[in-house]
Formats: structure tokens, sequence, C-alpha cells
């Protein structure tokens, strides 16, 4: 499973809010470690990753989240407890969790 966040980049150059709420709740709760990239959709570049995505997947709030899993088409949450439930507080298979732990580059546990 791959785990994108697009964050927005206000027309003004200031960072978006919820954007930062919801950051700053991923940190808190550890979360954050399971987010496997951050893009940012840029208000004043129509090119900027996030916002290409964006207008691809049809969303038009920040933040959102980008769910792919093997075989699946890809999920989308703009609702950030929805995701915490239905993604990350969901139970992991012990193949899954290992996957996980093996496809992370940062291996300084073991």
């Amino acid at each position: 499973m791959k785990i994108t966040l697009v964050k927005k980049i206000l027309a003004d150059g200031s960072p978006c809010q919820k954007c930062a709420d919801v950051l700053n709740k991923l940190e808190q709760s550890g979360y954050m470690a399971r987010i496997d990239e951050i893009l940012v959709a840029d208000e004043r570049d129509s090119e900027s990753a996030g916002m290409k995505i964006a207008k691809n997947l049809n969303v038009e709030r920040a933040p959102f989240f980008v769910v792919a899993r093997d075989n699946q088409a890809e999920q989308v949450y703009t609702i950030y407890l929805k995701f915490i439930k239905e993604v990350l507080q969901q139970q992991q298979s012990p193949v899954d969790e290992a996957k996980e732990i093996l496809d992370n580059n940062d291996l300084d546990f073991l």
C-alpha cells in the first residue's frame, strides 16, 4: 500500500491552515511514518505535482489522501477522520506488515 498526502499552498504563498492541522495531527498520533509521499498543490502553479494529481482525480479540497493498494483502484480521502478509520486503523495482516517493513528504506531499527 502506498499513501500520498496532498497539501495546499494558497495563492498568497501561505500554507493552508487545514493542511497544517492535519500534518500536526499525523505527527502527534505517530501516523506520519505511514505516509509515503507528500505532494504540494500550489495554487500559484497549476503544474505543481499536487495540482496535477488533484486535477487528474477531480479533487477540489485539500488536504487529501490517495491510497494505492495492489491490484485495486486508487482511493481518495478528503476527510481526515474517515481516512484514519478506514486506512490507518485497520489491522494489517502479518504478510502486509512484513512487506511494509521490507519496503521501508530506513531499516535503522534492525
